[in-house]
């Protein structure tokens, strides 16, 4: 058993080494016109313990680059899925930032670039140093070694026209409340243990801005229509009568609550409801057929044909019954058919004659 337990600890330290030193080439050795100064070196994330425990992130290492007198740095986050990465990426957005032509899902605030791909989250900066073209090439490399699976359709949810920046979205409670102070909306914060991420819920924000008109919309999804109810009533409870009085709403639509959060006027949060992007569908996965009706000529012919075909039989099947009838009693009478000694008449008495039951063919 000692030795047993020596192998299992060396295979499982090869193991670590193997997938640290897998880890440690996520950057890569050059891009463009750069090439690394120095290898890749573990740094502490930005986020908190708890928002790191619920996205499930695994590692993080920067690395810097050098391009004659010119330097940058690399960092790259690594976590459990992409939706993971995203609500990391979405915390690291604010309003000052632009979006970027390096790629979808980037943005850039001061000297840095923030980007998203797969279940990588990567920063670098100062990013005035190199070309949109190398950035392009390092996003490359490093999205070959990421895990590309969709993001979460919840973000689609969200109805056009949200200022850039204020997007967030919540797999777990700190990042729900984190989302709730980032936008202004601290005093929602309570609504984080009533939301439901033990079973399953994903939320979404983002901030609107119209003219005068100004509001929050946040969006909860839940795996069925059943737990979006339960939870309503829950969240519905824990709404302050303040908030409630402040033109907080909450709406259920199959799987989704819509809340809008303190909108300057109850038209525009109804005009943000109904903008939201969210449509229920059922899909039957049995086989199917198209069912069409043939013309009317076609049905009238064809019952015609079936009442002509169905009297012939009728006709032909009388005949051939009374026909044999007929023809086994002229060959042999009262042998077959009527036989005297098995047929009884019953008789009025009207008349003396008794009835001879031979007579009967």
């Amino acid at each position: 058993m000692g030795k047993l337990r020596v192998i299992a600890s060396i295979v499982l330290a090869l193991a670590a080494a193997a997938y640290s030193s897998a880890q440690r080439r996520a950057l890569p050795d050059h891009f463009g016109k750069w090439s690394a100064v120095s290898p890749s070196s573990s740094i502490k994330p930005e986020n908190t313990q708890e928002e790191l425990l619920e996205t499930g992130f695994a590692n993080s290492l920067a690395r810097t680059y050098s391009d004659g007198g010119r330097t940058l740095t690399a960092a790259v986050y690594q976590f459990r899925d992409p939706s993971s990465a995203y609500e990391i990426y979405t915390s690291a957005l604010d309003p000052s930032m632009l979006p970027s032509t390096v790629g979808n899902n980037t943005a850039v605030g001061g000297s840095t670039l923030v980007a998203l791909t797969g279940n990588l989250v990567v920063r670098v900066w100062p990013v005035q140093n190199p070309s949109t073209e190398e950035l392009r090439e390092l996003m490359k490399s490093l999205r070959a070694r990421s895990e590309q699976t969709p993001l979460p359709p919840i973000r689609s949810y969200l109805p056009q026209g949200f200022t850039d920046g204020t997007q967030r979205y919540a797999l777990g409670a700190a990042a729900f409340r984190n989302a709730f102070t980032a936008l202004g909306r601290s005093e929602f914060a309570n609504l984080a243990s009533e939301a439901g991420f033990g079973s399953g819920a994903e939320a979404m924000f983002a901030q609107y801005r119209a003219g005068k008109d100004e509001a929050v919309v946040l969006l909860i999804e839940y795996p069925t229509p059943q737990l979006a109810e339960q939870h309503l009533r829950h969240l519905e409870q824990a709404l302050s009568p303040a908030a409630k009085q402040a033109g907080t709403t909450i709406e259920r639509k199959a799987s989704l609550l819509s809340l809008i959060l303190k909108p300057s006027s109850a038209a525009y949060g109804d005009a943000l409801r109904s903008a939201v992007n969210y449509e229920t569908q059922v899909t039957w996965n049995e086989p199917t057929h198209t069912i069409t009706d043939p013309p009317w000529a076609t049905i009238l012919g064809k019952i015609f044909i079936f009442t002509f075909l169905f009297m012939i039989v009728a006709v032909v099947l009388g005949v051939a019954f009374g026909g044999v009838r007929v023809i086994t009693k002229m060959f042999f009478p009262g042998k077959v058919f009527d036989r005297p000694d098995r047929m009884d008449v019953l008789q009025l008495g009207l008349s003396g004659k008794r009835i001879d039951s031979r007579d009967f063919y």
